[in-house]
């Protein structure tokens, strides 16, 4: 028996709404920066998140072309994880403002995301959307067992 997730379970998986951590190659010998960030997927699409312009994590982003994605599921006893990988084929900018409605609604309740998104509103005008094509994917279902 395999725990390698199929094409249609690890997109599915991939789509759910779970807090994403990010990847980006640093410099200098420096390890990997990794972030935990708010995404978007739709099976069969590419990845989008947003975030601040002028962040460290963008300056890698923009040097590296290319980063990672894991998400990940903790529910014992088992657990579940997909990780992709992949290049950075399009930032939006300035993002628009109904990708950051899209992404507070997916992770918050109603109330809070109206709340989130009113505290954050100053700091539209600095946000990039940036989207990611999925390339290589590693997978694990321990569910399966």
């Amino acid at each position: 028996m395999t725990l390698v997730m199929s094409v249609e379970e690890r997109e599915a998986f991939l789509a759910g709404a779970h807090v994403g951590v990010l990847s980006v190659a640093d410099e200098g010998g420096r390890a990997p920066l990794a972030l935990p960030v708010w995404y978007l997927y739709e099976p069969g699409g590419d990845i989008a998140f947003i975030t601040a312009r002028d962040s460290r994590k963008m300056e890698l982003i923009r040097k590296a072309g290319r980063v990672s994605l894991v998400a990940q599921d903790e529910e014992p006893p088992y657990y579940r994880y997909a990780s992709v990988e992949g290049p950075v084929v399009e930032v939006q900018d300035p993002a628009r403002p109904e990708d950051g409605r899209t992404l507070a609604e997916r992770y918050l309740s109603a109330e809070d995301a109206a709340r989130y998104l009113a505290d954050t509103r100053g700091a539209r005008d600095t946000m990039v959307t940036v989207r990611v094509r999925p390339e290589r994917w590693y997978t694990r279902d321990y569910t399966k067992r």
